[in-house]
């Protein structure tokens, strides 16, 4: 039936098969607008103009797309062309509508601290209750009792192997170093040593020698059990070296040399000449070393080196009179080591508040300490970013603000250690609003008194030294060989605890350059750098650190049986 169906329907029309549905686009209504009938383009004629009119656009626009296809280059003129056109719109708005940029310098990297000073200073004068002296120090010394132990040597002292002539330079702390190595060596070693020479220096300018610092006898028979001490060399030694010490042979040993360096390189040439010289001497010795070695070491540095007759006895005066004004705090004071001095001040590169007039002096400063150290090309100095990683010198207006800030009142008794101050009048003139009771060695000591250390650098670092030692509280502001030793001789002396307080620069700087921050926000945050500083004073000694600074009781009092113990034997 199908079938039949089809074969009626196409037989139908004249025989033709019809055709598909013709596609809307070329159907003949199209068509037929195109050819035109005079009725339909009448009724049409708008709709046929908007027609052509956009064939034209897009006939126009495939020709552009179709040129710059074939031309790929012209694409990269385009971003050319897009800032040719945004330089034309900017150079047609005004400057005077466009907003400026401010740049502010980083905090901390400017020195604020006399506005700070102007600003809070009121509120300072108000707050004066809380005395810090009384509760300074809560932490104690964590191992149990802190025994200082140096035990006496066990051994007989064998027949040495040479004499050990040393020369010690630097200042004062430097040479103290030089002169403890070298017993740690001549120890080691079982050589004699010869009392060390001082080396005379262009900065320090003290022609000391060791009896004029140190008590030579003291110095002499504390060590007789432990290491050979002579106060110079036998006559039949030199006369193999035509009494010249220039003919000994000098070691040049690079610093921190290793104790074994001694041992394989020194003590052969020691066994064959029976006298060598090591100049200089400063920084030979590695901290890390054995027991006995360290031992030796802090036997020469805490027990055998004491300041010569005259330097304790002007000291110990200092102390007492120190002691007496601190009355109204049961004698305590507090000790600040304050490097202000001008060569300090100019090394630094820091900038403070004396303008042009401050930037030339520095400057002439620099050069004649440091000819062409500073002005050598390629050498770029910030001294914001210097002021930021606390490296710049504390003024002594920021010593009273952190001081004040952290509880001491001011009725505290203040020991000053330092040298010439650098602008002396304009600088120390708000420390000593913060703290009138504050001394030097020059106000509590008669010019008579004074008269023989004036011109002897060491010898007056030396009293501040015994000054600082016995105070309640020591401050120290600036890094070096001082403070150093006397952490470690704090440390030795008060069971453990070096009772200092080191503040962290780096948030000085920035709590100094703060133009909000009020006084009782500052003085919570300096308070609590005061109780860091307690809980850093009970620290033990570290790998590689200074057994002058941290004092170990253990490697003190090991026991002598150990293999580096004994003596190396004569040969």
């Amino acid at each position: 039936m199908q079938n039949h169906a089809y074969s009626r329907l196409g037989s139908g029309g004249g025989g033709a098969v019809p055709s598909p549905p013709s596609s809307p686009r070329w159907g003949p209504g199209r068509r037929s607008t195109v050819k035109g009938g005079l009725g339909r383009a009448g009724a049409g004629g708008a709709g046929a103009g908007a027609v052509r009119g956009g064939g034209v656009v897009r006939r126009a626009a495939r020709a552009v797309l179709a040129a710059l296809l074939r031309r790929q280059a012209v694409f990269l003129f385009a971003p050319l062309l897009y800032v040719a056109a945004m330089l034309l719109y900017m150079g047609s708005i005004s400057l005077d509508s466009v907003p400026r940029i401010i740049s502010r310098p980083a905090l901390g990297s400017l020195y604020r601290s006399p506005q700070l000073y102007a600003r809070l200073r009121a509120d300072m004068d108000a707050d004066n209750a809380t005395d810090a002296l009384a509760t300074v120090w809560r932490h104690a010394y964590k191992g149990g009792i802190w025994r200082p132990c140096i035990n006496n040597n066990i051994y007989d002292l064998p027949e040495s192997n040479g004499y050990i002539y040393v020369e010690a330079n630097g200042g004062l702390n430097q040479q103290r170093a030089s002169i403890c190595n070298a017993v740690a060596v001549a120890g080691f070693l079982n050589a004699t040593l010869v009392i060390p020479n001082f080396h005379y220096h262009s900065i320090w300018r003290d022609p000391s020698k060791f009896s004029d610092i140190y008590d030579e006898e003291h110095f002499l028979q504390r060590l007789k059990n432990d290491v050979r001490v002579v106060d110079k060399v036998p006559e039949f030694i030199m006369e193999r070296f035509g009494h010249n010490l220039s003919n000994v042979f000098n070691f040049k040993i690079k610093a921190w040399s290793p104790i074994q360096y001694y041992k394989d390189a020194v003590l052969p040439k020691l066994i064959e000449e029976r006298l060598i010289r090591i100049s200089p001497f400063a920084n030979r010795l590695s901290f890390d070393a054995p027991s006995a070695v360290q031992r030796l070491r802090c036997l020469a540095n805490f027990e055998a080196l004491k300041f010569s007759k005259p330097i304790t006895t002007l000291s110990d005066i200092l102390v007492s009179r120190m002691r007496e004004k601190s009355a109204e705090n049961n004698g305590k004071y507090v000790a600040v080591h304050l490097r202000f001095e001008e060569d300090m001040v100019a090394f630094s590169c820091c900038v403070f508040d004396g303008g042009e007039e401050e930037k030339m002096e520095l400057d002439a400063a620099r050069e004649r300490g440091w000819r062409g150290k500073f002005t050598r090309p390629g050498r770029v100095i910030k001294p914001g970013a210097i002021r930021m990683n606390g490296k710049c010198p504390l003024t002594p207006l920021e010593v009273g603000l952190m001081l004040r800030g952290m509880g001491f009142s001011n009725n505290t008794a203040i020991y000053l250690a330092s040298g010439r101050i650098y602008k002396a009048e304009k600088n120390m003139a708000p420390l000593l609003e913060m703290f009138p009771l504050l001394q030097t060695k020059e106000t509590l000591a008669s010019d008579e008194e004074l008269a023989p250390f004036k011109n002897f650098s060491s010898r007056m670092a030396a009293i501040d030294y015994s000054v600082c030692v016995h105070s309640e509280v020591f401050v120290t502001t600036q890094g070096g060989n001082f403070p150093h030793f006397l952490l470690g001789h704090r440390r030795y002396l008060y069971g453990g605890h070096s009772k200092t307080i080191k503040p962290d620069k780096r948030r000085l700087a920035i709590l100094f350059d703060s133009p909000r921050i009020g006084w009782k926000s500052l003085k919570r945050q300096l308070v609590n750098m005061r109780t860091h500083s307690d809980a850093k004073g009970i620290e033990m000694k570290r790998a590689n650190e200074s057994i002058y600074t941290f004092p170990c009781p253990d490697c003190m009092c090991r026991s002598n049986k150990s293999e580096h113990s004994k003596p190396i034997q004569a040969r």
